[in-house]
């Protein structure tokens, strides 16, 4: 028997390939504006959005990706404020998503046999058709808004001075990233888990920079390494009966550590 004649190793591939593609996607563009937790922020609110749909008795992914959104924009508008006051806030915004995801939880009528530690670090074998359709619709959103913004993007994180002199619309544009950092977000989070998510956005690029030596071959090689090392930590997850989120992200951090070492030899 192989693991594609198993239909759920089926989904859970294709889940991966779609996570590996849009996770360093946007996570590039988050590494060149020094945002690399935003993924870690927006990970923990969107544990509120898991927890009210058990309240409510919704579907947990749609609810999910609404407060990933709102999420989202609320940790841009509040890093644009900037100083003490913005840090604090940002904090409070992270701690109590969080703490009201395990709330909501706890109180909800399923909350004692709902198993929350599949959201946190993942639980890709448990992924439907149902689950699959909206990750797919999410992922094709994520590579629709890179493809078409992504120039615009690029100058806003590479220097918002000058993006902003040149007539482009800095704040929207600011938003369209953290609106697709939570899309990312929200679609990966059956994969390797909302604390784990930002791992995935950060570390493949991380490692891309190693040895890239422009921003669009960072993007290009980042993916590819996003998409093999989720497949691959899969597979090591499947033949090792353990997490796949765990796996996959320690794979990343062994292509990582590969790729700084041959970077400082050949220097």
């Amino acid at each position: 028997m192989t693991v594609l004649s198993i239909d759920f190793m089926r989904m859970a591939l294709v889940a991966a390939v779609l996570v590996g593609l849009t996770a360093p996607a946007i996570g590039t563009f988050l590494v060149q504006r020094r945002l690399a937790l935003m993924g870690d922020g927006v990970g923990h609110v969107t544990l509120t959005g898991v927890g009210l749909a058990l309240l409510l008795g919704t579907a947990p992914l749609p609810t999910a990706v609404v407060l990933a959104v709102a999420g989202a924009v609320a940790i841009e508008l509040l890093r644009e404020r900037g100083g003490t006051t913005g840090d604090v806030a940002l904090a409070l915004l992270f701690y109590g998503g969080i703490a009201g995801g395990v709330l909501l939880t706890n109180i909800s009528k399923t909350g004692t046999s709902f198993n929350l530690v599949a959201y946190l670090f993942g639980s890709v074998s448990t992924v439907t058709g149902g689950d699959l359709a909206v990750i797919g619709s999410l992922a094709f959103v994520v590579l629709g808004v890179v493809t078409v913004f992504g120039r615009e993007m690029f100058s806003v994180c590479y220097d918002e001075e000058v993006a902003r002199a040149s007539g482009l619309p800095v704040r929207a544009l600011n938003l369209l990233i953290a609106v697709t950092a939570a899309l990312t977000v929200a679609l990966a989070m059956r994969v390797v888990g909302l604390l784990l998510v930002s791992a995935l956005m950060v570390v493949p690029v991380a490692a891309m920079q190693q040895v890239a030596k422009s921003f669009r071959a960072t993007l290009a090689g980042s993916i590819l390494i996003g998409v093999g090392v989720s497949v691959g930590g899969l597979l090591i997850a499947y033949y090792l009966d353990t997490a796949a989120g765990a796996a996959i992200v320690m794979t990343a951090i062994g292509v990582f550590a590969v790729l700084a070492t041959y970077a400082r030899v050949t220097r």
